[in-house]
């Protein structure tokens, strides 16, 4: 391992860094200072979705009860089934739905329904609170007229698959939904406010949970060109583009609101936590260790083995130099599934191509992991975050050792099943938060 610091010294040092990331855009941290005060005459009618929704509407309901306005807040928030709610059992003034992730379900439907409900019942004196973090698009699903969810889930199933970006999924799920793109504002006449944690390269509003409460920029032409672009392989994969959908994305009706629609001037979207903080979080906590640090950027795509191969290519020229280095980026990659029966995510498919990549270099180690604490599989609270590994991960013992194994795991798409033989999942839970992946490369002399 690295100099002379034990691989348990290094993986805690690893770990430290993750956690500072990931407590940068905690609700509890990010959210009080931008909650607004009660309008004059009305209420605060909380709605939202996503990783962080317990624990936005945790922190929003304290913070409401020391100003001693509860009595004038109502709402509620969704997360995805088995996020444990941090108030405990019980009746709260904002509640906690649950649905499911990353694929819709009845619950999805429901909780989207109930919140245009809300939304069309609150008065011009009253002020909707939308708090919104990343995995909302699919906690909230109220597909557009002749689109049953069975069909809009087997889309979301064959988009990702198939390696297709955030942008490009939510390009197509605004355009046949009732709520994204600019439909959730539209639906009242009240003031909105809406606070966000962005989970998405480049913090585009539009972009997080598809944008329900902003103008969309895109058009049903670009939702058709995502499909054309990615048909060929969902169809290898047994996964094609169902035909209600397609006939969606050809009526005018599905359009979204855009920029010039009056409505927007009477909603304000504020960021309240971006992956690019976190990022500058840890990378003071990697200064304090002692590395210099060389930030990527937050808003990294690609395929995740392909990026991983660059990455170790900036690990071994600095090595080679005797550096004393701290690689930091962040951003959403992608995974081209060639087996649909592989365990993994994209942050242990880039810690496995980047472990192959390093064949064994010493004093090299990496972590990769999505902040939301669960990376890939379903979506199950005991799913790993990502993995680290080190100079040691392809000899491990108890490991299919070697790099040429190695590389049939990951040609696999199988980085899970490789990792609980070689050891280095990072299993840790829901973080109740999520800006997007967390990747570190640490270089020592």
């Amino acid at each position: 391992m690295a100099g002379n610091t034990p691989a348990s010294a290094k993986r805690a040092q690893l770990l430290s860094l993750y956690e500072a990331a990931v407590a940068a855009a905690h609700p509890d941290v990010c959210l009080p200072p931008h909650l607004p005060p009660a309008p004059e005459r009305g209420r605060i009618i909380v709605v939202g979705a996503g990783k962080a929704a317990a624990a936005m509407a945790a922190a929003a309901e304290h913070h409401y009860r020391q100003l001693g306005v509860l009595e004038r807040v109502t709402g509620f928030t969704t997360a995805p089934h088995g996020t444990r709610d941090p108030r405990g059992e019980g009746a709260h003034t904002i509640e906690l739905a649950h649905a499911r992730h990353p694929t819709p379900d009845a619950d999805s439907v429901a909780a989207a329904e109930r919140t245009l409900a809300l939304a069309t019942r609150a008065t011009t004196n009253d002020l909707v609170l939308v708090l919104f973090s990343g995995g909302a698009s699919s906690l909230w699903a109220a597909p557009v007229q002749g689109i049953e969810l069975a069909a809009k889930t087997a889309l979301t199933r064959g988009l990702l698959k198939c390696g297709a970006d955030i942008h490009e999924m939510n390009t197509v799920r605004r355009h046949i939904s009732r709520i994204k793109g600019g439909r959730l504002r539209k639906a009242t006449a009240a003031r909105m406010l809406t606070l966000a944690i962005s989970d998405v390269p480049g913090d585009d509003p539009a972009t997080i949970g598809s944008g329900p409460t902003v103008a969309d920029p895109t058009t049903l032409a670009d939702a058709r060109a995502v499909l054309a672009r990615r048909r060929a392989l969902m169809e290898r994969l047994g996964l094609p583009i169902p035909s209600a959908v397609e006939q969606a994305l050809a009526t005018a009706a599905n359009e979204t609101p855009k920029p010039s629609d009056p409505a927007f001037a009477t909603a304000e979207f504020r960021l309240i936590a971006t992956p690019a903080a976190s990022i500058a979080r840890a990378a003071q906590l990697a200064r304090d260790l002692g590395y210099e640090v060389t930030d990527l950027g937050d808003a990294l795509t690609g395929e995740a083995s392909e990026v991983a191969r660059n990455h170790a290519e900036l690990a071994r020229t600095a090595k080679a130099a005797g550096r004393k280095l701290a690689i930091l980026s962040g951003g959403e990659l992608s995974v081209t599934v060639r087996n649909a029966n592989g365990r993994g995510g994209r942050n242990q498919e880039y810690a496995l191509a980047l472990a192959i990549a390093l064949d064994g270099l010493s004093g090299v180690a990496a972590l990769a992991a999505d902040t939301d604490g669960i990376d890939g599989g379903e979506g199950r609270p005991d799913d790993p975050a990502g993995a680290t590994i080190d100079a040691t991960t392809l000899s491990a013992p108890g490991a299919s050792s070697g790099r040429r194994n190695a590389q049939i795991f990951l040609n696999g798409n199988n980085a899970t099943t490789f990792f609980e033989s070689a050891g280095g999942l990072i299993v840790r839970g829901p973080t109740h938060t999520n800006v997007n992946d967390f990747r570190v490369i640490l270089v020592d002399p």
